[in-house]
């Protein structure tokens, strides 16, 4: 989910929305991609995650690559890679 605010409560539970970091994981069919701490904003009551719109174009290029290269396994670390700004 993309995320508007950093602040208020989560819309599905109203619990307390608060930055943290989260895994990322897609089954594209033929393989697995995986992308460990991502930032994210996450619910502390139900877990739910929302994404900067600069975190998910991010996400969306590593596993457009993936699906290029056919990757069986893809696993990164999202804090490793640069953003953009």
């Amino acid at each position: 989910m993309a995320q508007n605010a950093n602040a208020g409560n989560c819309p599905l539970c109203r619990g307390h929305k608060k930055a943290g970091h989260a895994l990322f994981s897609v089954d594209m069919g033929f393989g697995v991609v995986v992308v460990r701490h991502v930032p994210a904003t996450i619910c502390d009551q139900c877990g739910a995650e929302w994404f900067s719109d600069s975190v998910a174009a991010k996400l969306e290029t590593i596993v457009a690559e993936a699906r290029a290269k056919k990757a069986l396994v893809e696993v990164t670390t999202l804090e490793d890679l640069p953003l953009a700004a």
